[in-house]
């Protein structure tokens, strides 16, 4: 790959410093879709000895991918997007990625079509951090900044998701409770 080509892909996915998710911080920010895909990108690097013979280093790579397809579409709450949302922001990214110089196109190809599939371990602990970062930035936030829908969702939210994992049910109980801390207190 070429310094031009390099830059490309990055002034691109720069866009996800700008695109904004309708969580918002701890002080009321609204956060962006990067913030969101650096923490997922943490978690993951945190729970290296908690996965032992998982790739790790696959899964960092599937969490700061995973969203870039938000570069063209910006970003459509789970509970929101549809089956064409869907199409559109995978057509969109795979024209992108296919433009890419040969070797970094099938390099994200094979990610994006293994987290696609949910069929590996790595995958699905992708998705299970994916979906409970969200959860997480949720507690975090001011309870006024929730959607009435998302008090319940909090409660109910990827449970299913982990259920693969005793260690990632655990987490996910815990943030139940403080789902559940912070109701109470309001």
């Amino acid at each position: 790959m070429d310094a031009k080509e390099y830059l490309s892909i990055l002034h691109t996915a720069e866009r996800l410093k700008d695109t904004l998710r309708h969580c918002t911080t701890s002080q009321r920010r609204t956060e962006s879709v990067a913030e969101h895909s650096w923490r997922i990108s943490l978690m993951a690097l945190l729970l290296r000895h908690e996965f032992p013979d998982l790739d790790i280093n696959k899964v960092m790579q599937m969490c700061v991918i995973h969203d870039l397809g938000e570069c063209f579409t910006g970003d459509i709450p789970a509970f929101l997007k549809n089956d064409a949302d869907r199409a559109k922001e995978t057509k969109l990214l795979d024209s992108w990625v296919s433009s890419f110089p040969p070797e970094i196109a099938s390099d994200f190809a094979a990610l994006y079509a293994e987290m696609e599939a949910q069929k590996t371990p790595e995958s699905r602990l992708f998705k299970a951090l994916d979906k409970l970062e969200a959860l997480i930035q949720h507690n975090e936030s001011p309870l006024d900044t929730w959607s009435d829908h998302e008090h319940s969702l909090n409660q109910t939210y990827a449970f299913d998701a982990v259920s693969f994992s005793d260690w990632l049910t655990a987490l996910r109980y815990a943030i139940l409770d403080e789902t559940l801390e912070k109701l109470e207190e309001s």
